[in-house]
Protein backbone atom coordinates (compact mmCIF):
# COMPACT_ATOMS: atom_id res chain seq x y z
CA UNK A 1 0.00 0.00 0.00
CA UNK A 2 1.05 3.35 -1.37
CA UNK A 3 1.99 5.46 2.50
CA UNK A 4 0.60 9.06 -0.10
CA UNK A 5 -2.61 7.23 -1.44
CA UNK A 6 -5.21 7.55 1.32
CA UNK A 7 -3.90 11.52 1.33
CA UNK A 8 -4.41 11.88 -1.87
CA UNK A 9 -7.88 10.10 -1.47
CA UNK A 10 -8.62 12.57 1.62
CA UNK A 11 -7.27 15.20 -0.75
CA UNK A 12 -9.42 14.78 -3.95
CA UNK A 13 -12.09 14.40 -1.56
CA UNK A 14 -11.91 17.55 -0.13
CA UNK A 15 -11.36 19.23 -3.72
CA UNK A 16 -15.04 17.56 -4.63
CA UNK A 17 -16.84 18.81 -1.87
CA UNK A 18 -15.42 22.34 -2.03
CA UNK A 19 -15.94 22.22 -5.79
CA UNK A 20 -19.90 21.34 -5.19
CA UNK A 21 -21.43 24.43 -3.95
CA UNK A 22 -19.84 26.44 -6.74
CA UNK A 23 -21.06 23.64 -9.07
CA UNK A 24 -24.88 24.77 -6.88
CA UNK A 25 -24.33 28.77 -7.35
CA UNK A 26 -23.99 28.37 -11.22
CA UNK A 27 -27.66 28.40 -12.04
CA UNK A 28 -27.90 31.22 -9.74
CA UNK A 29 -24.47 32.78 -11.18
CA UNK A 30 -26.01 32.85 -14.96
CA UNK A 31 -29.27 34.17 -13.78
CA UNK A 32 -27.62 37.52 -12.33
CA UNK A 33 -25.76 38.18 -15.35
CA UNK A 34 -28.43 37.67 -17.87
CA UNK A 35 -30.03 39.87 -15.42
CA UNK A 36 -27.47 42.41 -15.66
CA UNK A 37 -26.89 41.95 -19.59
CA UNK A 38 -30.41 42.62 -19.60
CA UNK A 39 -30.04 45.83 -17.38
CA UNK A 40 -27.50 47.01 -19.31
CA UNK A 41 -29.72 46.99 -22.87
CA UNK A 42 -32.71 49.03 -21.28
CA UNK A 43 -30.02 51.55 -19.61
CA UNK A 44 -28.71 52.13 -22.98
CA UNK A 45 -31.99 51.99 -24.72
CA UNK A 46 -32.68 54.60 -22.23
CA UNK A 47 -29.93 56.94 -22.79
CA UNK A 48 -30.61 56.67 -26.57
CA UNK A 49 -34.57 57.69 -25.90
CA UNK A 50 -32.70 60.62 -23.97
CA UNK A 51 -30.27 61.57 -26.75
CA UNK A 52 -32.71 61.57 -29.21
CA UNK A 53 -35.62 63.38 -27.10
CA UNK A 54 -32.73 65.84 -26.10
CA UNK A 55 -32.65 66.31 -29.96
CA UNK A 56 -35.99 66.53 -31.15
CA UNK A 57 -36.44 69.75 -28.85
CA UNK A 58 -33.49 71.23 -30.71
CA UNK A 59 -36.39 70.64 -33.74
CA UNK A 60 -39.42 71.74 -31.88
CA UNK A 61 -37.62 74.75 -30.62
CA UNK A 62 -36.62 76.08 -34.52
CA UNK A 63 -39.94 75.37 -35.17
CA UNK A 64 -41.42 77.12 -32.39
CA UNK A 65 -38.81 80.00 -33.49
CA UNK A 66 -39.61 80.03 -36.89
CA UNK A 67 -43.20 80.47 -36.68
CA UNK A 68 -43.15 83.23 -34.09
CA UNK A 69 -40.67 84.94 -36.99
CA UNK A 70 -37.53 84.63 -34.42
CA UNK A 71 -34.82 84.01 -36.91
CA UNK A 72 -32.65 84.36 -34.39
CA UNK A 73 -33.85 82.04 -31.63
CA UNK A 74 -34.19 79.27 -34.61
CA UNK A 75 -30.35 79.77 -35.62
CA UNK A 76 -29.84 78.83 -31.90
CA UNK A 77 -30.23 74.74 -33.27
CA UNK A 78 -26.87 75.87 -35.36
CA UNK A 79 -23.47 75.56 -34.57
CA UNK A 80 -21.66 78.66 -34.11
CA UNK A 81 -18.80 78.24 -36.18
CA UNK A 82 -17.53 78.89 -39.55
CA UNK A 83 -17.29 75.41 -40.00
CA UNK A 84 -21.10 74.75 -40.41
CA UNK A 85 -21.99 73.34 -43.65
CA UNK A 86 -25.59 74.22 -45.52
CA UNK A 87 -26.75 72.77 -48.41
CA UNK A 88 -29.94 73.48 -50.55
CA UNK A 89 -30.34 73.86 -53.82
CA UNK A 90 -26.93 74.31 -55.72
CA UNK A 91 -26.14 76.19 -52.95
CA UNK A 92 -22.69 75.18 -50.84
CA UNK A 93 -22.51 77.43 -47.70
CA UNK A 94 -20.01 77.42 -44.93
CA UNK A 95 -20.33 79.34 -41.69
CA UNK A 96 -23.06 80.16 -39.29
CA UNK A 97 -22.91 84.15 -40.28
CA UNK A 98 -23.19 82.96 -44.66
CA UNK A 99 -26.17 80.70 -43.11
CA UNK A 100 -28.29 83.68 -41.55
CA UNK A 101 -27.58 85.61 -43.69
CA UNK A 102 -29.18 83.07 -46.42
CA UNK A 103 -32.12 82.78 -44.51
CA UNK A 104 -32.83 86.61 -43.90
CA UNK A 105 -32.51 86.98 -47.88
CA UNK A 106 -34.97 83.77 -48.53
CA UNK A 107 -37.36 84.26 -46.19
CA UNK A 108 -36.93 88.36 -44.43
CA UNK A 109 -36.19 90.45 -46.84
CA UNK A 110 -38.95 93.29 -48.13
CA UNK A 111 -42.17 91.23 -49.34
CA UNK A 112 -40.81 87.94 -48.05
CA UNK A 113 -43.13 85.97 -46.17
CA UNK A 114 -41.55 83.42 -43.67
CA UNK A 115 -44.54 81.21 -43.42
CA UNK A 116 -45.36 78.28 -41.03
CA UNK A 117 -42.78 75.71 -40.64
CA UNK A 118 -43.58 71.99 -39.68
CA UNK A 119 -41.34 69.15 -39.76
CA UNK A 120 -42.43 65.26 -40.02
CA UNK A 121 -41.23 62.01 -40.67
CA UNK A 122 -38.63 62.38 -38.16
CA UNK A 123 -36.08 59.71 -38.37
CA UNK A 124 -33.21 60.51 -35.79
CA UNK A 125 -30.40 57.77 -35.65
CA UNK A 126 -27.43 57.92 -33.15
CA UNK A 127 -24.21 57.43 -34.99
CA UNK A 128 -22.33 57.91 -31.47
CA UNK A 129 -22.51 59.13 -28.13
CA UNK A 130 -21.92 62.62 -28.99
CA UNK A 131 -23.26 62.44 -33.51
CA UNK A 132 -26.45 61.93 -34.76
CA UNK A 133 -28.23 61.67 -38.37
CA UNK A 134 -31.88 63.12 -38.64
CA UNK A 135 -33.77 62.66 -42.05
CA UNK A 136 -37.02 64.25 -42.37
CA UNK A 137 -39.67 66.38 -44.58
CA UNK A 138 -39.88 69.98 -43.99
CA UNK A 139 -42.98 72.01 -45.02
CA UNK A 140 -43.88 76.00 -45.17
CA UNK A 141 -47.54 77.25 -45.59
CA UNK A 142 -47.09 80.90 -46.54
CA UNK A 143 -49.85 83.72 -45.98
CA UNK A 144 -51.48 83.00 -49.65
CA UNK A 145 -52.33 79.47 -49.06
CA UNK A 146 -48.92 78.52 -51.23
CA UNK A 147 -46.69 75.66 -49.65
CA UNK A 148 -43.58 74.81 -50.25
CA UNK A 149 -41.75 71.79 -49.18
CA UNK A 150 -38.78 68.92 -49.43
CA UNK A 151 -36.66 66.66 -47.26
CA UNK A 152 -33.61 67.34 -45.44
CA UNK A 153 -30.76 65.44 -43.76
CA UNK A 154 -29.18 67.06 -40.42
CA UNK A 155 -26.04 65.87 -38.88
CA UNK A 156 -25.99 66.99 -35.15
CA UNK A 157 -23.15 66.78 -32.72
CA UNK A 158 -23.20 66.81 -28.57
CA UNK A 159 -21.27 70.42 -27.57
CA UNK A 160 -21.04 71.40 -24.11
CA UNK A 161 -24.16 73.54 -24.39
CA UNK A 162 -25.86 70.60 -26.15
CA UNK A 163 -26.97 69.09 -29.52
CA UNK A 164 -26.65 71.90 -32.37
CA UNK A 165 -26.75 70.78 -35.91
CA UNK A 166 -22.89 70.68 -38.09
CA UNK A 167 -24.42 70.35 -41.60
CA UNK A 168 -27.39 70.69 -43.03
CA UNK A 169 -28.89 69.52 -46.54
CA UNK A 170 -32.16 70.80 -47.20
CA UNK A 171 -34.18 70.09 -50.42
Amino acid sequence: MNPQAPCERSSDRRQRLSARPLLMALPLLFLLSAVSVGHGQTTKRQAAQKEEQAIRQVLDSQVSAWNRGDLLAFMEGYWRSENLTFFSSARRLRGWEATLTRYRQTYQAEGKDMGQLAFSDLDIELLGPDTAAVRGSWQLRFQNGTTSGGIYTLLFRRFGNGWKITHDHTS
